[in-house]
């Protein structure tokens, strides 16, 4: 989130917006609302409690060695159109809890959708 949050303006610029999902309860382990009132940013964060978004696009991790009913770890670049509301155009689907989409890769996966 924070490589994100650091190039926000540098995305806007791409025509994108900043969106993160957490596979969480608010008040679950991580206790993601009282996370973003001792750190704010200023991107959008949701949370995804019931696992609907994090299983309709194939990324609930039911049980892993670093995993208990959450999210892998994703980056999604989804472009918004009229016609359908949008289509996914990059995904990035980490294999673990620490493994994260490279952000030069993200930001190239922006620009070509502006092309």
């Amino acid at each position: 989130m924070t490589q994100f949050e650091s190039r926000r303006k540098e995305i806007e610029s791409a025509g994108a917006q900043l969106a993160f999902i957490a596979a969480e309860k608010r008040d679950g382990v991580w206790k993601p609302g009282k996370f973003l009132e001792k750190h704010p940013i200023s991107s959008l964060f949701l949370l995804d409690e019931d696992r609907a978004v994090t299983k309709a696009y194939g990324l609930h991790h039911a049980l892993g060695t670093d995993a208990l009913n959450i999210a892998h770890p994703a980056t999604l670049v989804i472009r918004r159109d009229n016609d359908s509301g949008g289509l996914v155009r990059y995904i990035y689907r980490g294999d673990n809890q620490l493994d994260r989409a490279p952000l030069e890769e993200v930001l190239k996966a922006l620009k070509e959708i502006r092309n």
